[in-house]
């Protein structure tokens, strides 16, 4: 029985090796893929640029808007319009900084760190359903990666 011509499959230990472009490439559209999925499960009626900055001040706590700017990788006007929308909806607070009036200070309010538990809840749910349709091969191969993803985040 001829079962046609092999595909590369990652997962199958046999399969051939990919060349490093091809890993990356791979990598990188399944990973968007997948983020885009979840997101769009999430139900947020915000934007992902404001969850994230509103993720980060959930997590990390109060920050200067340059700060938040910066460990969100955008300009600080941007973060500036991106806050002064989380103010508006009542998930940040903006206060001036005590120790430099010049600059403000903005946090989380409990509303705001609903949000985020709740976003990351329903698309923490979404992804189980998903890796329950996987064999437990697979689901051991994806806990195996988990700390190798891990190292490649930015610190």
């Amino acid at each position: 029985m001829n079962s046609g011509p092999a595909d590369p499959n990652p997962v199958d230990p046999a399969a051939p090796a990919l060349a490093e472009t091809d890993i990356a490439a791979r990598l990188y559209l399944a990973i968007g893929r997948l983020s885009r999925s979840l997101r769009r499960s999430g139900g947020a009626g915000i934007g992902h640029g404001s969850l994230s900055a509103l993720s980060t001040l959930v997590h990390a706590g109060e920050q200067r808007l340059g700060d938040l700017a910066a460990k969100e990788g955008v300009a600080a006007p941007t973060m500036s319009r991106v806050v002064a929308g989380l103010v508006e909806a009542g998930y940040v607070l903006r206060e001036p900084d005590p120790a430099d009036r010049r600059a403000w200070l903005v946090r989380a309010t409990e509303d705001g760190e609903r949000v985020v538990s709740g976003v990351r809840s329903s698309r923490v749910q979404d992804l189980g359903r998903r890796l329950d349709r996987l064999g437990e091969d697979e689901r051991a191969l994806l806990m195996a990666a988990i700390p190798v993803l891990e190292t490649l985040l930015p610190e």
